[in-house]
């Protein structure tokens, strides 16, 4: 390391190091940006925009590359093959190019790691081609470890730049790729740069086709002006996909919070937005749902499992309230693209009215619906299970008929309401002196039936009879 250290501080021109430096990490973002604009495009286009990265890329590794170059003062005549020039760029370009489109590959596992490690292959063949084409009167001597160590460095730091470069969408990811991809194109330079030794030798010619180094500086500043173009250009991209993005956004959220149903879209189990019909439905504000686990709105985890898993499939689950209760409700959930994300979402269908409804049907189905009692459907059920059981077990079994005299004149007398309540005031009375397994039931008009099990005899039931002739006949007095 002493020898590359000493190579850049001796043999350099440190102004010409910090520019090269600069043009690299501006080409390493510029092509993480326009990376992800691969990574979006379809068609035709993800293959206009892959062309576009590398070309981005390609350029950046070379302009480095020669910058450098510019920078270092050998003391002796020297110049460039051209051919060899040309070749080392068109390398760059093509094996960024098959790099990246590797590291988007999705269904290669580990794609990003091996398309790095392929550009950071292509930084090696840019350099070891460029020296080749420098022309020096002397013979270049290589350092075999330091040669070694600058292709590893270039492979395995490429590899982690395009890993964390295409981490995420969030801008810290691009910046941390971009830093990462210029590590490796400069410590990959200065490394080979420090294996090798020039030994001065008349008998060495440069030949009368070489590029001068003035001429090779006018073509690295066309190069450098490529990449700031192309920088810009991504750099306008990427404004105009986050606004869009912004515009999507807005739009998705006017749209979900005229939805009734409640809408939740999350990033795996982490909620990003909800509508205001859901924030109305748990009690909260919808900007407080931003960041919080699902869990925190499903706490039944084999139903919220079943949600996840399955798409489009719809779940009966319960949603908790900000007040500690539980609502019913119903979710299914979709995959849907947020903001230029693939999310999820979940529609979230408020189940208490028609639960309610169906156990008002329920009710109705076994009671009667002006008294509330069992109706004769009811009593017919419980009256089989009772003869069953009081057979099963040797128990008496009683079964008392009520219909109440003169009934009809006081539907004709007074009206209908007055006979209905009549019939209410009947029910509440007989309901009021039985127990818990006792059973009245109302058959129909103004006739009434009760179910006494486990009786001790006649006596009892006519005890009970009484009783409820005595209950009526004072609620009639009264």
């Amino acid at each position: 390391m002493l020898t590359v250290y000493s190579c850049i501080v001796n043999a350099h021109d440190l102004r010409l190091v910090g520019l090269a430096a600069v043009i690299c990490l501006l080409a390493s973002f510029t092509a993480v940006t326009l990376l992800h604009h691969v990574r979006k495009s379809t068609d035709h286009m993800r293959h206009i925009w892959l062309a576009v990265s590398a070309t981005a890329t390609g350029f950046g590794i070379w302009a480095t590359h020669f910058i450098a170059m510019l920078a270092f003062s050998p003391g002796i005549p020297s110049g460039y093959n051209i051919a060899l020039t040309v070749l080392s760029l068109i390398a760059a370009i093509l094996l960024t190019g098959v790099g990246l489109a590797v590291a988007l590959s999705p269904h290669m596992r580990g794609s990003a790691w091996l398309g790095g490690t392929i550009v950071g292959g292509g930084i090696a063949v840019l350099h070891y081609t460029g020296m080749a084409a420098f022309e020096i009167e002397g013979r270049l001597v290589w350092d075999p470890t330091l040669v070694v160590a600058s292709i590893v460095f270039g492979g395995v730091l490429g590899a982690i730049a395009l890993r964390v470069g295409l981490a995420g969408h969030a801008m810290k990811w691009r910046i941390y790729g971009a830093l990462l991809l210029t590590a490796a194109i400069c410590s990959h330079h200065f490394t080979a740069m420090g294996a090798v030794s020039i030994i001065p030798d008349p008998t060495i010619a440069v030949s009368q086709s070489a590029v001068p180094t003035s001429w090779l500086a006018v073509g690295v500043a066309l190069a450098s002006f490529a990449i700031l173009v192309l920088a810009f250009g991504g750099l306008a991209l990427d404004i105009r996909d986050q606004r869009r993005s912004q515009l999507e956004s807005e739009r998705m959220r006017g749209l979900a919070n005229a939805a009734v149903e409640g809408l939740i879209v999350c990033d795996g189990e982490t909620v990003e937005t909800v509508n205001e019909s859901f924030a109305a439905l748990v009690g909260i504000d919808p900007r407080d749902a931003c960041g919080v686990r699902l869990e925190a709105y499903f706490p039944d985890e084999s139903f919220r499992r079943k949600l996840l898993e399955q798409a489009n499939q719809v779940v009966e689950l319960a949603v908790r309230h900000a007040d500690g209760s539980m609502v019913a409700v119903e979710g299914i959930r979709r995959p849907v693209d947020f903001g230029g994300r693939p999310r999820e979402a979940i529609a979230v269908r408020d189940l208490r009215a028609r639960k309610e409804a169906e156990e008002h049907i329920r009710f109705l189905a076994h009671h009667d619906p002006l008294t509330g009692i069992p109706n004769r459907s009811s009593f017919n059920s419980k009256l089989d299970q009772e003869i069953e059981r009081s057979l099963a077990r040797g128990e008496h079994l009683a079964v008392l008929c009520l219909d109440l005299d003169r009934f009809k004149e006081v539907n004709d007398l007074f009206g209908h309401s007055t006979g209905d309540t009549v019939l209410q005031a009947v029910a509440t009375c007989v309901s009021g002196l039985l127990d818990e397994n006792h059973m009245v039931a109302r058959l129909g008009g103004d006739e009434f039936a009760v179910i006494l099990p486990a009786i001790s005899g006649p006596l009892a039931a006519g005890r009970v009879a009484e009783d409820i002739l005595e209950a009526i006949r004072a609620e009639n007095e009264r």
